[in-house]
């Protein structure tokens, strides 16, 4: 029994995160009072906890209160945090470069590339001038295919993606015991972009519904005349099959209507290569991002119904844009180190918004549009509402718009759920330290719900209640260290009373269930 209290004693100590992988060396932990001792290899340590490999297996153990003696033990003075990212290089060649540059000197220290190849470089983080070594980020661009089988493989820490796991890597990350990756727990939301339809600047086409897309890039759709444009073949340009926007462009287009990509489709390595082929080509289409449209134009999106979607940063914002794209983060099942989850935080900064901006990405900034200056959105009311709207309906919410403003934060849920999307948690992230900072004293939130128009009007109307309560209640945890007493927080909704986009299709039901945030 004495045996077992010790053992019973000793996982008292543990907590269930796993740490930074390491050189695995032999350690023993004792406790401070002597009364518990523990052999093993470490196999991780992030600043404050050891992860150790015991005949009990893997244990996590808080630094503070064991000794450390052996060959392994690291020096708790001096740690280094080290990881390592993997996978689309957009975000590694462009994004990443640049914002720790600027996460380094907002913590005023320096930064020193060292390229390792080709593909991978490693920046060290350094700070004082002794030139102590803070941090070192490893980063490498190869695709988000590759991001995410590195991430299962623990040969990276995180996986840089441009779309979300399949339901292969999501089977294959429970098989490898890292957990499960829908939860929006593991990602994070760095920027957002957009998948949006190009053309030269003298091509004429106005407009362009899903359904076109996937009708032109299967080959269906071969002459321009088709589309109401010359008598000319339609020259075909797509991301390559294995990036994260070809996989996305396939899965939400091609896919969505039982289609598959031509054999005449050319395929680029880059967004930019992509534009710059079809700006030169006047019978040219291509599916590429809002970032790296270039001298392309990009045409809007048509619903069945007349709804004209453009790509804009408002819009991708508020996921408006049926095909909105953020750039994503996906961490392992496991704690990172103080700094990472400081370098995590610093996404949300107005100088990583800043960056973001410059690099042609849209951000997450929270910004405000008055409702009196949306006259679309009114007619759309008017026009494409439920069957079940009535006039008064109309007459209540237009009323509720009155003076107010609407915020680019908006909150997005799968079909009859209230479990938020990944961009819409990042959203409440945003607006909590909003709040924290005092940017809404002595004014009112109200979270105004809305619904697709599926099933009847008054189950509608209670979901679209429900999903703006749960919005509100997510927001009060979040904003925990803020004072909650100097701004109001109130639930409307209108269920569907004002949709954004057609009802006929799922992407377009999807854009249509949301909680909107109106600034009274």
């Amino acid at each position: 029994m004495h045996y077992l209290a010790r053992v019973a004693a000793a996982a008292a100590l543990f907590i269930c995160s796993t740490l930074l992988p390491a050189s695995a060396q032999d350690v023993e932990l004792r406790s401070l009072d002597g009364s518990i001792e523990l052999s093993g290899t470490i196999i991780g340590f992030d600043g404050e906890y050891y992860r150790v490999d015991t005949v009990f297996g893997p244990l996590t153990v808080n630094a503070a209160g064991v000794t450390c003696r052996g060959p392994g033990c690291p020096d708790l003075e001096n740690f280094v945090t080290e990881v390592s990212f993997q996978g689309a290089p957009d975000i590694a060649n462009q994004l990443f470069p640049a914002l720790i540059e600027r996460f380094a000197a907002s913590r005023e220290m320096a930064v020193r590339r060292q390229i390792l190849a080709e593909n991978r470089s490693v920046f060290a983080l350094i700070r004082g001038e002794e030139d102590e070594v803070a941090a070192r980020f490893y980063v490498t661009a190869t695709s988000t295919d590759a991001g995410f089988d590195a991430l299962l493989s623990r040969d990276a820490d995180i996986a840089l993606a441009t779309r979300i796991p399949d339901a292969s890597e999501r089977a294959a990350a429970a098989a490898a015991d890292q957990g499960d990756l829908s939860m929006v727990a593991r990602s994070r939301v760095l920027a957002l972009d957009a998948l949006v339809p190009l053309v030269a600047p003298t091509n004429l086409v106005e407009a362009l519904s899903l359904e076109d897309l996937a009708r032109i890039f299967s080959g269906e759709v071969t002459n321009w005349q088709a589309l109401g444009g010359p008598d000319a073949p339609v020259a075909l340009h797509l991301m390559e099959e294995s990036s994260g926007i070809g996989q996305d462009v396939a899965i939400r287009i091609l896919d969505a209507f039982g289609q598959t990509a031509s054999d005449a489709v050319i395929r680029h390595a880059t967004a930019r290569d992509l534009a710059q082929a079809v700006a030169r080509d006047p019978f040219a289409i291509g599916i590429g991002t809002l970032s790296g449209a270039g001298n392309a134009r990009i045409v809007p999106l048509r619903g069945a119904c007349g709804f004209l979607s453009p790509a804009t940063p408002s819009s991708l914002k508020a996921e408006d844009y049926p095909l909105t794209a953020p750039l994503l983060l996906y961490l392992p099942a496991r704690r990172m180190p103080q700094l990472a989850r400081d370098f995590f935080r610093f996404f949300e900064s107005q100088d990583a918004d800043r960056v973001i901006r410059r690099l042609g990405f849209v951000n997450q900034a929270i910004t405000s549009t008055a409702l009196t200056h949306q006259g679309d959105r009114l007619a759309n009311a008017i026009t494409m509402a439920g069957e079940e709207i009535d006039l008064d309906d109309l007459q209540t919410m237009v009323a509720a718009m009155q003076g107010a403003e609407r915020l680019s934060a908006t909150f997005r849920f799968a079909g009859g759920t209230t479990e938020l999307d990944a961009q819409s948690l990042s959203s409440i992230s945003r607006l909590a330290r909003a709040i924290e900072r005092g940017a809404y004293d002595g004014q009112e939130l109200v979270f105004v719900g809305f619904s697709d128009a599926q099933g009847a009007a008054t189950a509608n109307l209670r979901l679209a209640r429900g999903r703006a309560e749960a919005v509100r209640l997510a927001l009060i945890e979040a904003a925990s260290a803020g004072d909650l007493s100097r701004v109001q927080l109130r639930v409307q909704a209108f269920g569907e009373a004002l949709p954004m986009a057609c009802d006929d299709s799922e992407a377009g039901r999807a854009v249509n269930r949301r909680v909107e945030v109106w600034l009274q």
